[in-house]
């Protein structure tokens, strides 16, 4: 059951908004660690796309228990609201020693909506090590809309990251970021669970908004990568600000004035 201490905080979902992507560590259980691995080897039956989370999964199995979860479910609704639908789900295996990895990719096709987002929910059952690879993901790039892998020809962006947690966690990332599956160097499967979730509500102060005035929520959103050049730092800035006006319901909020100095228009209000 989710209550409204398991909802994010404003400065939260300010840094998901900053970053694309949002990390709880080692919020699942143990017990439910240790019968995933048998659970997705024994696949999860597929989901009609566009099936709501409620009815997605059957009542006890590892699905229906992972989105309950307290702090994950409070998490989605945060993000997507109380009843996000289910998009698809897929169960992803990196075998030992594996001489490949995934190009630098954002998920589907173009996706130009400002004022909805997906999310995608990784879940890795063990501990993912250095060696066993784990998903790497570029902080900050999901709002600068590429299709696909039209990344796929850079190998390395400085600041980009590459997962190593505790067995348990579970990220949540905005469908959008530029992220892919390393190669697995060690002598251990690496297991990661993933569903994408779409809201079915206007995402609009769906988390706890206390915090809504607190300074830090300006400070997590004027946040830069090492990938960001001036310029690049400056139009990321401006698409967070179209963001979080059109999650917050606030159209006077700005940073720097930017967002109000491009969007004036003076002769749209004359009745000349």
């Amino acid at each position: 059951m989710t209550t409204r201490e398991h909802l994010l905080t404003s400065v939260q979902v300010a840094r998901f908004v900053a970053s694309g992507s949002l990390r709880l560590d080692a919020v699942v259980p143990a017990g439910m660690n240790a019968e995933a691995i048998g659970a997705l080897d024994a696949g999860i039956p597929p989901v009609v796309p566009g099936t709501p989370l409620a009815e997605a999964y059957a009542p006890g199995s590892l699905a229906r228990r992972l989105t309950a979860l307290p702090a994950v479910a409070g998490a989605i609704r945060s993000l997507v609201g109380p009843a996000p639908a289910v998009d698809h789900h897929a169960v992803h295996v990196r075998e030992p020693r594996q001489g490949s990895a995934q190009p630098l990719h954002g998920d589907a096709i173009i996706d130009v909506r400002p004022d909805a987002f997906d999310v995608q929910l990784m879940y890795y059952p063990h501990e993912v090590t250095v060696d066993m690879g784990g998903t790497l993901s570029v902080p900050g790039s999901h709002l600068r809309r590429t299709n696909e892998t039209d990344t796929g020809r850079y190998q390395n962006l400085r600041g980009q990251t590459r997962l190593v947690c505790p067995a348990g966690t579970v990220v949540l990332l905005h469908h959008g970021i530029w992220h892919g599956g390393r190669r697995n160097d060690s002598d251990t499967p690496r297991y990661m669970f993933k569903i994408r979730f779409n809201p079915t509500v206007p995402q609009v102060r769906l988390w706890d908004t206390d915090d809504l005035a607190d300074p830090r929520v300006t400070d997590e959103l004027r946040a830069g990568y090492d990938w960001y050049e001036p310029a690049t730092g400056r139009l990321e800035i401006h698409n967070r600000v179209l963001l979080w006006r059109a999650l917050t319901g606030d159209d006077s909020f700005d940073i720097d004035h930017w967002v109000t100095r491009v969007t004036n228009r003076p002769a749209l209000g004359s009745t000349a």
